[in-house]
């Protein structure tokens, strides 16, 4: 990412102090409407469908979509991209489906008071501490994107500064209005990013000689077959690796964010704020179609911008480079002003998400009982924390696309299994779930660190990425790093296996030590649990009805 020598820099930087400021200011207008924790974590339970749908879209829509997905397509092609768009989109058509109407209706502030009430309390620390390592490693990769932008607009400030500077904003305004504010911003955040990204897919369409142009396109750096999805015979494989390998690298592709993301918080905090379950089901598959539509516009760019542009030193740039040349200056600006504010969007509800579990969660497990304002206050405050935090992962490791997706892989090993068997097998157990969980992160372990020194069925990750040469691993920074995270990612297909074999094995092994508990309502109620009654099939009538004051469950 290049600003050195475009005339307009001033005008993208006026763009983005604007943003700026309004993200602020909404901060500051929501802050005067937030009188207790409900309206601080789900914002009052009243938001429309199309709050609920934009806001997912808009939160999902991060760095690792906009720039990093456009950066690996002009590498690999769709095939580098599985994790996202098209896992995240996948994530969001499964999630409305199996999970969202049961999580409304028993009107949770957090995804781990599910957890709490299904299987008790070791699996509740357990479970909050998963979304805790979520959120610090998701928000720390908007974080090295937005640092990016700031050293791209600015070549004197460095990468680091323009991370803090990024933080202490974001950090400050989520402190003060909570979701009411995170949900009205990413809403008119919607529109500029993917508007901007439409402008930008056209433009760029038109210098590659349109859809014909496009259809026509053979290859990408590493690929030659740019619009595949699926692994390819031969000495291609999927991303380099063959047979097994590469089968297995296929299926965590699809896995890691289609399903590791199906159990975050930031996702059902936005359903749950939904003002009823109809509007949380029919929100989140807007949201997925959404996602999809406009997801797929990024990578399809970046494979656009390798026929214009194929001698790129670094591709992390290509969405923006995209933008300054071929976009009039001011839609230029515009866009990159929302580009800007997309990755704070997401960094938001990365902040609150993991501030809700502590305050909600852990806080009770120690013994802690706080009152509403207490709640909100001490919410505040973990913003701050996580913030922080999140900053320290950014500093520590500086890439994009791989955080993001490391994120999610973090849950696909550990949460998955308890919390789609828990709410699903009336026979999951507590013993089974801490199994699953611990077990899951200890076979992940050793995947990787059988993947990256010998291999699964095929060569290692480190044998593939050197090219046979091991002593690049210690020479070369880039060689190590290719090994590492494809090891990461492999390992994390079988240690999903294992996870949800424990999940199975155990519970049935301790059934009459630790008998199932029932799921129970956010008031401690038991209540219908039927299968096919928490289906996301529901009249979208009743998602788009105004609902009488009478009719909130607030």
């Amino acid at each position: 990412m290049d600003f050195q020598g475009y005339p307009y820099v001033w005008l993208v930087v006026v763009g983005i102090v604007v943003f700026f400021a309004i993200r602020m200011g909404v901060g500051i207008w929501a802050a005067r409407r937030v009188s207790n924790a409900a309206d601080y974590i789900v914002a009052g339970r009243r938001l429309p469908i199309y709050i609920v749908g934009a806001s997912v879209m808009a939160t999902w829509f991060a760095a690792e979509t906009l720039m990093g997905a456009s950066s690996s397509a002009y590498q690999y092609g769709y095939q580098g991209v599985l994790f996202d768009p098209f896992g995240a989109a996948a994530c969001l058509f499964l999630t409305g489906f199996f999970f969202t109407r049961l999580m409304r209706r028993a009107r949770y502030l957090t995804l781990v008071d599910f957890f709490e009430r299904r299987f008790g309390r070791f699996m509740t620390i357990l479970a909050s501490l998963a979304q805790l390592m979520t959120y610090f490693v998701w928000v720390g990769a908007q974080m090295v994107a937005a640092g990016t932008i700031v050293n791209a607009l600015f070549p004197g400030v460095p990468i680091q500064v323009g991370m803090i500077v990024v933080a202490v904003w974001v950090t400050g305004y989520t402190m003060l209005g909570g979701m009411l504010a995170d949900t009205l911003l990413d809403f008119m955040q919607m529109f500029f990013t993917a508007g901007g990204l439409t402008l930008i897919f056209f433009y760029v369409l038109a210098q590659v000689g349109g859809w014909q142009g496009l259809a026509s396109i053979q290859e990408t750096l590493y690929n030659p077959e740019p619009f595949t999805l699926s692994p390819m015979a031969g000495d291609t494989g999927y991303l380099g690796y063959l047979g097994h390998t590469g089968i297995f690298y296929w299926l965590a592709a699809w896995m890691a964010v289609g399903l590791g993301s199906v159990p975050t918080q930031d996702l059902f905090q936005r359903s749950m704020s939904a003002r009823n379950e109809s509007t949380a089901v029919w929100g989140t598959y807007l949201a997925g179609f959404l996602y999809i539509f406009f997801g797929i516009m990024s990578p399809t760019i970046g494979i656009m911008m390798y026929k214009l542009a194929p001698g790129m030193e670094s591709s992390e740039g290509v969405l923006v480079k995209a933008a300054l040349d071929y976009l009039p200056p001011i839609l230029t600006a515009i866009f990159i002003a929302s580009l800007s504010s997309a990755l704070m969007s997401t960094s938001d509800s990365g902040l609150l998400a993991g501030a809700a579990v502590v305050v909600e969660n852990l806080y009770p497990m120690l013994g802690k009982r706080l009152d509403d304002r207490s709640k909100v206050v001490w919410t505040r405050i973990w913003v701050m924390i996580i913030g922080a935090l999140a900053i320290v992962i950014a500093l520590t490791a500086a890439t994009i696309y791989e955080l993001g997706v490391l994120a999610w892989s973090l849950l696909l090993v550990g949460l998955f299994s308890p919390f789609a068997l828990g709410m699903y097998w009336k026979k999951s157990n507590h013993w089974g779930g801490v199994a699953s969980y611990l077990g899951g992160f200890l076979a992940w372990a050793i995947f990787i660190y059988v993947v990256f020194n010998f291999g699964l069925f095929s060569d290692s990750t480190a044998v593939v990425c050197s090219g046979g040469d091991l002593t690049l691993l210690a020479t070369d920074e880039v060689v190590w790093d290719c090994a590492f995270w494809d090891a990461v990612y492999i390992a994390s297909f079988p240690a999903f296996v294992i996870s949800l074999l424990l999940m199975v094995g155990v519970s049935l092994l301790t059934q009459k030590q630790d008998p199932p508990k029932p799921i129970l309502d956010i008031d401690g109620n038991e209540f219908d649990t039927n299968p096919f009654h928490n289906l996301g099939i529901t009249p979208l009538r009743d998602a788009l009805r105004k609902l009488r004051p009478e009719e909130y469950d607030d």
